[in-house]
């Protein structure tokens, strides 16, 4: 418990701005989401966007990560690497932004139907933004836990017939891309840390159409559904707040 960093009211102030930023920038990334456009145009405006606003696009040069943002397209699971794909109708995919603003990072990402969704790719997209925000009201019962995040994760999820990754999980935000604790969002046998006032983290559930399984490719690090089936993420950095879970992720 010791190693889960409180923030002060200022930090997450810093950490709110950062946030706006954020969600502009992928609220503009998923106006581009559109047939014809690439994965390579994307990351081109949100390193550019980013960078005339003063931050830092977190992932570029992250552990020797190539490009400025994840485009995750359909199978892809996340830390898809922006490129030559050429968006077509029927894709989904998962944009996915961090930036450092004033020294503090806020991370966010969102699923985008290319032209007309597909039935299964509706439903599956649409569970893992009802799991995002149904986590993020976990987090506010008196005497919340980590786990109880997974927990009400994991039923939406099999309510609806998917399954939820546990090779990649949430994790505190702040002056770091990465610290503790870890979120995991999958059901947990034992009860994980308690949620206290202060605290800043994500909230990214991956949610697949089928196994919950996944593989790195050769590039060692786009994660990819071992069925080839679709997967979709949406994701927010929230502080525990006097007031509540507050999303800092939010365009002002």
């Amino acid at each position: 418990m010791s190693k889960i960093l409180i923030k002060t009211p200022k930090e997450i102030e810093r950490i709110r701005d950062c946030g706006a930023l954020v969600a502009e920038t992928l609220e503009r990334s998923g106006e581009m989401c559109k047939a014809g456009v690439s994965t390579q145009e994307i990351d081109d405006f949100v390193k550019e966007f980013t960078l005339k606003n003063g931050a830092i696009p977190a992932c570029l040069g992250y552990r020797g990560y190539p490009k400025s943002v994840c485009t995750s397209v359909n199978e892809v699971v996340t830390h898809g690497i922006p490129g030559t794909y050429v968006l077509k109708d029927g894709d989904i995919i998962n944009v996915d932004i961090t930036s450092i603003l004033n020294g503090y990072h806020a991370d966010t990402s969102a699923t985008f139907f290319v032209g007309k969704p597909k039935p299964n790719a509706s439903e599956l997209v649409e569970t893992s933004r009802q799991c995002l925000f149904e986590g993020i009201k976990a987090c506010e019962k008196t005497g919340a836990r980590f786990s109880d995040i997974g927990a009400i994760i994991s039923g939406i999820t099999e309510e609806h017939g998917f399954s939820v990754v546990r090779d990649y999980c949430g994790h505190g935000i702040g002056r770091a891309f990465h610290e503790d604790p870890l979120v995991l969002h999958y059901r947990q046998m034992l009860p994980g840390p308690r949620i206290e006032q202060g605290m800043v983290f994500t909230i990214e559930p991956m949610i697949n159409e089928g196994s919950y399984k996944t593989r790195t490719l050769p590039d060692g690090w786009t994660a990819v559904t071992t069925d080839g089936k679709l997967s979709a993420q949406w994701e927010h950095t929230i502080a525990i707040t006097p007031h509540g879970a507050e999303i800092l992720t939010l365009p002002r």
